[in-house]
């Protein structure tokens, strides 16, 4: 069953919840969303406040996937930029399917609920985001259409002594 994407869905205490336990989830399978496992919800709150925040200052958009029972399974934010010579692309950070949904489609229909998300935004072009190396990210967005631009090796430090590339990817929007 696909799930039903919403863009800039009212911020419930369910829906907070929902964000913090899909985002816990999915860390603590090894996804690459800002932390390291083990992590509990505690840790994950305040970042979870900061892009709740944004959202508030109308900085950040929210695009959220619910599936067939109604719960979070997929989210995606998207940072406007503030500098007037960067406001013709958008960020996409904390990209996220639930463990029990990957391999249905998902994540390929999140990133299109994003695009079409984006396209909606005035003046924007293009969507920009970041990706660890070595986890064959860049590949499944590549098949998504973004194209690498850019890449930092070892600018994320998993593990002492287990450091990734920074990619940078760049979905053009026409």
């Amino acid at each position: 069953m696909p799930l039903t994407f919403t863009l800039d869905p009212a911020v419930t205490p369910e829906l907070r919840d929902g964000l913090l336990d899909l985002w816990t989830d999915v860390s603590n399978a090894g996804g690459a969303v800002g932390f390291v496992p083990p992590v509990d919800r505690e840790t994950i709150r305040p970042e979870l406040v900061k892009h709740l925040a944004a959202m508030a200052e109308g900085r950040t958009r929210l695009v959220v996937g619910h599936d067939e029972d109604g719960t979070v399974a997929a989210t995606a934010f998207l940072a406007l930029n503030t500098h007037r010579l960067m406001i013709h692309w958008v960020w996409a950070y904390t990209v996220m399917v639930h463990p029990r949904h990957q391999g249905k489609g998902y994540g390929r229909e999140l990133l299109a609920a994003v695009a079409d998300a984006a396209r909606t935004l005035d003046g924007v072009e293009a969507i920009r985001l970041t990706c660890r190396g070595g986890l064959g990210l860049e590949r499944f967005y590549g098949s998504c259409g973004y194209k690498e631009v850019g890449r930092i090796p070892g600018a994320i430090r998993v593990a002492p002594g287990d450091d990734r590339d920074d990619v940078i990817m760049l979905l053009p929007l026409h």
